[in-house]
């Protein structure tokens, strides 16, 4: 079993830059690939970003491609999501995810553990 917190959410200008983070306690850390979703009102959860086990592979949606980059650091049981020029229909809460499979994943049914989620707000 893992726990996960999510930290560094908050309210931001459209443009603007957040790093979101996730702290991991319990099973080993480096045993889960990890992913950010995020859910808006109303709409379904998405996948944003992914990152493998040992961090030596990564995938993100389209639609964050060259603005948002998901990094993880084993020592320190985190992975980060650094997100850069936001926009406004990207204000969600904001959910970090373990998944235990073999390989990477962005499929949200994969991850079997998840943080309570921490609202990002971008502000037009």
């Amino acid at each position: 079993q893992v726990q996960l917190v999510e930290s560094g959410g908050g309210l931001v200008q459209a443009g603007g830059s957040l790093r979101l983070s996730c702290a991991a306690s319990g099973r080993s850390f480096s045993t889960y690939h990890m992913g950010w979703f995020r859910q808006a009102p109303g709409k379904e959860r998405e996948f944003v970003a992914g990152i493998s086990k040992s961090g030596g592979s990564t995938e993100h949606a389209e639609s964050v491609k060259g603005r948002f980059t998901i990094s993880r650091d084993n020592g320190k049981n985190e992975v980060y999501l650094q997100m850069n020029s936001l926009k406004p229909d990207e204000t969600a809460i904001y959910y970090c995810a373990a998944a235990s499979g073999v390989v990477l994943t962005t499929t949200s049914i994969m991850y079997r553990h998840w943080g309570q989620g921490i609202q990002v707000t971008v502000s037009s």
